[in-house]
């Protein structure tokens, strides 16, 4: 089976795990700090914050914003179900917006519709590795007064001209042991907003600035030194690591196109992809539906996902609540439906490449 996705580490991996444990400082310390310098600078901002899951990057960007019942946050109904848990937890009402069907994500347009006199944030979803039109976004929001968060999970130094996903606004990333860039839990906020930055630290350290002062409610929200010793040397291979997946993604794409019924994911000019998901749509003018590719693919040794299978206020945990506001969203509604992701990780070999193209044009008559 070739997977969706491989997570494996290094000697050098191991090294730094070892050097923390024989330290016996384990919580979070230096080693927290230079992996959080290091994220910074590849975000292209002043602070990032590092805490232990991507959820709680979410929940402490917005907690941080003090928004108050009915204040409402809008965001995209296609998304992974941390975003929306993220914004009830603080306290929030939920909006959505639609997407587009070109890069997945929330477009300024359906955003600017779904603005009300209640709305204190936008949150685009920097969905399977491509940021959304942030240059259109943030001059949305600068139009109307609004915070900008960027839940850029999936998207660790993607970029719209020179700028990078979490740069544009508060950044959420999440570190999960599947993302591009791992310590197999973590998060972290990123900001070029001093003050902010400062509160997050607080925040994340049960309020305290320093040993047993303690200048506000907060909570424990800290990421290990073990942890950040996983991740501080993929930052190292991190270049190559996207130069492969943008090689095996282009390869894929060459080996896809002319097949009726299927349409290839794409890199939207001006903006880069680190290809977090390499995401087909199997529409319904193919000669077999997502569904029957998906299980046909497996059956030939071809890991996929399906993310996501439903919107987010599909699900009934969401519905007849008073702070979820829902409407239709068409475009993303059809999109659940046919979206079908294919293994892009920089482990591919050259054969693998070749045995997922071929699969997939065999099942689909492509041949």
């Amino acid at each position: 089976m070739i997977p969706i996705s491989v997570v494996r580490f290094g000697d050098e991996e191991e090294r730094r795990v070892l050097e923390v444990l024989r330290s016996g400082r384990i919580a979070q310390g230096p080693v927290v700090e230079e992996f959080e310098a290091r994220f910074a600078e590849l975000t292209g901002v002043r602070h990032a914050v590092a805490v232990n899951n991507g959820t709680t990057s979410l929940v402490a960007a917005l907690t941080a914003l003090d928004l108050r019942p009915g204040e409402e946050v809008v965001t995209s109904p296609f998304t992974f179900i941390a975003t929306i848990n993220a914004i009830l937890e603080a306290g929030a009402t939920v909006r959505f917006a639609d997407i587009s069907p070109d890069d997945f994500n929330v477009t300024a347009g359906s955003l600017a519709a779904a603005i009300t006199d209640r709305t204190r944030v936008l949150m685009p979803v920097h969905l399977y590795g491509q940021i959304a039109d942030m240059v259109s976004i943030a001059r949305l929001a600068n139009e109307n007064g609004l915070m900008i968060v960027e839940d850029a999970a999936q998207s660790h130094g993607a970029a719209q001209g020179e700028r990078k996903a979490g740069s544009f606004g508060i950044g959420s990333f999440s570190f999960y042991a599947t993302k591009n860039l791992t310590t197999g839990e973590g998060g972290v906020i990123t900001t070029d907003d001093d003050a902010l930055a400062e509160r997050l630290r607080i925040m994340r350290n049960q309020g305290m600035r320093a040993r047993y002062e303690y200048v506000m409610a907060g909570h424990n929200y800290r990421m290990t030194d073990l942890q950040a010793a996983l991740v501080v040397p993929q930052l190292d291979r991190y270049p190559a690591a996207l130069k492969s997946r943008r090689r095996n993604a282009e390869k894929l794409c060459e080996g896809l196109a002319g097949v009726a019924g299927l349409v290839a994911p794409r890199e939207i000019p001006g903006r880069s992809h680190v290809w977090h998901q390499y995401t087909i749509r199997v529409t319904s003018d193919a000669s077999v539906d997502r569904d029957e590719l998906s299980a046909r693919l497996t059956e030939a040794g071809v890991g996929n996902g399906i993310y996501y299978p439903k919107l987010v206020v599909d699900y009934a945990s969401y519905q007849d609540r008073d702070d979820v506001v829902i409407e239709e969203y068409p475009v993303a509604r059809r999109i659940a439906g046919e979206v079908l992701s294919l293994p892009v990780h920089p482990e591919l070999s050259d054969d693998d490449v070749h045995h997922i193209v071929s699969s997939v044009r065999s099942i689909m008559g492509a041949e």
